[in-house]
């Protein structure tokens, strides 16, 4: 035997040597042909669908007919003879020979090999036919065909090859390798029994071969049972005898060890590969070039850049559509089902949970293949259920069932990229590019059979499970017909060492993708973003120049730079907004309303570009916010009191011990009464904040516009609760979030606008009519050189006296009887933005600082009288200069008056430098308000809805965005209330114990 042996090796070696030559030499040929696209299209047909002359081959996929004097057997995968022909041989298929049987002998036996009398009638099968209780014994007892059905012991010698099934009621033959090998039903020495079946030493088959199962990610090789006893004879049955069955079974233990290639090691997929190049010169499935005849069809080939052909060149057939007559929304897939032992098991849909591990109703799992629908779904399962729900693996050839424009039904092969395949020891799978992928076609979800190491009937030492199943659909660019490029399956599987199954368990996810190429998108966004972002610099560096004029100042400096920044930080956040709102809505709208599908929406990683503009538009916007607040509470404010004393009184001198007459005191509660309302109005907006934030919680929570964020194709604001309900896009909804806010803010100020201010209640003119009624007015100075003046200036003479004469001064004033209350005689304006000359700026500081210098509530109670004095003095002083500056009485610091140039108002800067003379520009739009909330609404409600959008796309939660918005909105006025109070009693010696 080891002679025979050894000849069969050397044989094996020169023949594998000349094979492998005349193969390079084929492939050499061949491969121009394999690097042009090919077209995975083919019919669908389904085992029924055969007549009864054909039988459905299991590895073409197709009806094959059978041979003369042949039909279809019960299962329809191969062919029987006739009711009256015996066969004389058979090797699976239509490959089997008939022969008539004679006229004394119409019956044919149970194993359907001879012709034998019946005693009585011939079944439908041209069987021998016995009473019921009867058992029909065709052979004697040694295995003796009889002329006449009788019981005799099996005979396994010539003309019968016959042995006792495994119950032993009855005589079944040999398994035909038996009878081929050895003539008899026993595989004597020096024959090779393997797997159950008999094979000549001196046959061209492969040797006995590695049978270990290796599991990288353990760290671990060990022999399986299951190779060891089934991979050599699957291979042998295959390549020998081209037997069906066997060749699946050897294609199942190549996708069990992950479809991994290695040249140096002789396993199941070196054996496959082995078999599929020495049998080139067998016809192709379907003209497929990867798929042999006899073969399943597992790999696509290991040509560089052959994925990207497969996934990227050729459309599917078909077209998908949202709405309209034509609605197409189903995903039909289809598997190719093989057990274990690669017996073809059955079509089947993918619906019902096929393919998902997790379980959930049934429609929530066929949700996945609804068309459009991103579908994401993972839990944790015991593995003792796995193994008690997969004791042995189903394998699947998936497809994607279509129809043409002729009715006509076709399936598309879907190939798949497993992660964990090894070409030569690398995982060429997981690299970057998609050039070096090597694409498969066959899958299973649990494999507990190869992870068995000594008995097949005990629990496995490993078992692997497809962790990871990805199914990713592209859409063709530049399509609007819903055209797609064939889906690609993705599956990653987990090596599991048990050790209590009742205490391990492993996480498992499902999902479905939409992508398509956003290449041209971001190079049209990159675009708006490099032309809006040019004129923000434009406009920045215009507010910079009238920030210089401002000032006063000629000189650049590293303060100019710095202000230039901060300008260009608060006009890029508004470029930012913009171009993310364009392309949210774009995205909420175009994939939203199309009909035939033409957009998918952005992928998770396609979004972290968009995430990031959203990102910098906040930080840049609150950067501005904060630049503006600070402003807000540092600007320079007084109040100019023209009230007059009303005459003398006697009073009492201390220390003196006489009476003098003295001057009647102004009273200052008028300047508090003013104080306190300009200190009302430092953060009056022209929307409610809390109205705004519970109305677009309202609209996303309550209507349920949220749902329009869902990543599928309804439109529909409500959803069942049984239904599935898809992840959240977050670009829709930013869309969302920022369409309701901007919607919602525009209305209330609209309202206000029209309505409240018109007929309720308009604070900033209320307070400008206080200042006239008052006799006081407001000098503002938000930069150096640069302020506004409100024209308090009573017409009346005095604002300090009694109901009566108030009263009566009030119906003069709407009787027209007296002066108008504008700056200028004959006019209204009352307020006006000024710019002043450096020499008038520099008068100011040298009596603010006086001013400034003792003005607490504690410095005053802590402090000499003299201090006290010193600053009330300076308070006067500052009142009586600004007065007399108003006045025109310091004829080398005076002004004049003139309206502002249409484009200056535009542009915002003025064009004449007041170098000798102050300039007063008229104002009728109150523009004072911009040191308030109230001329900086924009501002404030972008920066709110900004904070809005990045909350919840960071937490997924509009009710805690909306929350901390609000709270947000609160604590910066509580901010800007408490400094602003303090910079007002700071710069006006109003003593901060009085405002409220």
């Amino acid at each position: 035997m080891a002679t025979g042996s050894a000849g069969a090796v050397v044989a094996m070696a020169a023949w594998f040597t000349l094979s492998a030559a005349v193969v390079t030499v084929l492939l050499l040929l061949a491969l121009p042909g394999v690097s042009q696209a090919q077209t995975f299209s083919l019919p669908f047909c389904q085992p029924e669908s055969c007549d009864h002359n054909h039988y459905f081959d299991i590895s073409a996929l197709s009806c094959v007919p059978c041979g003369a004097n042949q039909r279809r057997d019960a299962r329809g995968t191969s062919c029987v003879c006739l009711p009256g022909f015996q066969m004389i041989s058979n090797d699976g298929g239509s490959a089997i020979i008939c022969k008539k049987c004679p006229e004394n002998m119409k019956g044919v036996t149970e194993d359907g090999w001879n012709c034998i009398s019946c005693p009585g009638g011939l079944t439908a099968e041209g069987k021998c036919h016995c009473p019921t209780g009867h058992i029909l014994v065709e052979r004697d007892i040694n295995g003796t065909l009889l002329s006449q059905a009788t019981c005799k012991l099996c005979d396994g010698n010539a003309d019968s090859f016959t042995i006792a099934n495994a119950l032993g009621n009855r005589c079944i033959r040999c398994e035909p390798t038996f009878v081929n090998t050895s003539k008899s039903c026993a595989c004597s020495e020096p024959n090779i029994l393997t797997g159950g079946l008999c094979f000549s030493s001196t046959g061209n088959f492969p040797p006995r071969i590695i049978s270990a199962a290796r599991y990288g990610e353990l760290g671990m090789s060990f022999t399986s049972e299951w190779f060891a006893k089934y991979l050599q004879s699957s291979a042998a049955a295959c390549w020998v005898y081209a037997n069906l069955t066997s060749c699946q079974a050897l294609g199942n233990m190549c996708v069990m060890n992950m479809n991994s290639y290695d040249s140096a090691t002789f396993d199941a997929c070196r054996l496959f590969h082995f078999i599929f190049e020495n049998t080139v010169g067998l016809r192709t499935v379907h003209s497929v070039s990867f798929w042999r005849q006899n073969l399943p069809w597992l790999f696509y080939g290991d040509q560089l850049g052959l994925a990207p052909q497969v996934l990227s060149t050729t459309p599917l057939p078909t077209n998908f559509s949202f709405k309209g007559q034509n609605q197409n929304t189903k995903l039909k897939f289809v598997a190719a089902a093989y057990d274990v032992r690669g017996n073809f098991i059955k079509w089947q849909t993918l619906e019902g949970g096929v393919l998902q591990l997790c379980p959930d109703t049934e429609t929530r799992l066929n949700a996945a293949y609804s068309f459009g629908t991103t579908y994401r779904q993972n839990c944790d399962i015991r593995i003792s259920k796995i193994l008690t729900d997969f004791p042995t693996p189903i394998f699947y050839d998936v497809y994607l069932e279509y129809t043409d424009e002729n009715q006509h039904q076709y399936i598309w092969a879907v190939p798949v990229l497993n992660l964990n395949l090894q070409y030569n020891k690398l995982f060429v799978n997981k690299d970057s590019s998609s050039g070096k992928w090597l694409l498969t076609r066959r899958i299973f979800l649990v494999d507990a059979v190869s992870g068995r190491e000594n008995d097949l009937e005990g629990h496995p030492r490993v078992i692997r499970i497809a962790t990871q199943i990805s199914l990713s659909i592209h859409l063709v660019p530049n399509t609007k017909n819903g055209n797609i490029y064939p889906p690609l399956i993705t599956i990653a599987y987990n090596d599991i060492e048990i050790k209590d199954p009742n205490l391990q368990s492993v996480k498992v996810s499902f999902s479905v993708s939409y992508e398509m190429n956003q290449g041209e998108a971001h190079v049209q966004t990159d675009i708006a973003l490099g032309v809006l972002g040019g004129l923000a610099v434009l406009l920045s560096l215009l507010k910079t120049a009238g920030w210089k004029r401002r000032i006063g100042s000629p000189i650049i400096d590293l303060q100019t730079v710095m202000k230039f920044l901060i300008y260009y930080a608060g006009d890029l956040a508004n470029v930012f907004v913009i171009i993310t709102a364009g392309i949210g809505l774009y995205w909420l709208i175009f994939f939203k309303a199309q009909k035939s599908v033409s957009v998918f929406l952005p992928i998770p990683v396609q979004e972290e570009r968009f995430i990031t503009y959203v990102g910098c538009a906040f930080a840049l916007k609150a950067l501005q916010f904060l630049h503006k607040l600070i402003s807000q509470i540092t600007i320079d404010i007084f109040f100019i009191d023209w009230e007059r004393p009303k005459g003398k009184v006697l009073k009492a001198v201390e220390g003196e011990g006489g009476i003098r007459s003295a001057t009647v005191p102004v009273s200052i509660w008028r300047t508090y009464f003013i104080a306190n309302e300009w200190n009302e109005i430092q953060t009056v907006r022209k929307i409610n904040p809390l109205f705004q934030v519970l109305t677009v919680i309202f609209f996303l929570e309550v209507v349920g516009f949220k749902n329009l964020a869902l990543m599928d194709s309804s439109s529909s604001l409500s959803r069942s609760p049984s239904s599935y309900i898809a992840p959240y896009s977050r670009i829709l909804r930013y869309a969302l979030s920022i369409a309701l806010w901007l919607v919602i803010g525009i209305i209330q100020i609209m309202f206000f606008a029209v309505f409240y201010e018109r007929f309720i209640e308009d604070k900033i003119r209320q307070f400008v009519d206080l200042c006239c009624m008052s006799n006081i007015s407001v000098f503002l100075l938000s930069h150096r050189c640069f302020g506004y003046y409100i024209h308090g200036r009573s017409v009346h003479g005095h604002a300090d006296t009694n109901m009566e004469e108030m009263n009566m001064n009030l119906k003069r004033e709407a009787e027209n009887l007296c002066s108008q209350r504008g700056l200028v005689p004959n006019t209204d304006d009352q307020t006006f933005q000024i710019a002043i000359s450096s020499q008038m700026r520099q008068h100011y500081d040298r009596i603010h600082d006086t001013l400034t210098r003792k003005n607490g509530p504690a410095r005053l109670l802590s402090s000499s009288a003299s201090s006290f004095e010193q600053s009330i003095k300076a308070y006067h002083t500052m009142n009586k200069f600004l007065g007399s500056f108003i006045d025109h009485v310091h004829k080398e610091m005076d002004y004049f008056i003139k309206d502002k140039l249409l484009l200056e108002r535009i542009l915002g800067i003025e064009f004449m430098e007041p170098m000798e003379k102050s300039i007063f520009y008229n104002d009728e739009g109150y523009s004072f308000s911009n040191v308030l909330y109230y001329g900086n609404e924009a501002t404030l409600l972008i920066f709110d809805l900004l904070f809005f959008c990045v909350v919840d796309l960071a937490c997924q939660n509009f009710i805690l965005a909306a929350f901390l918005t609000y709270l947000q909105q609160e604590i910066f006025r509580f901010i800007r209330n408490t400094v602003g109070q303090r910079n007002l009693a700071s710069k006006t010696l109003v003593d901060q114990r009085f405002l409220i």
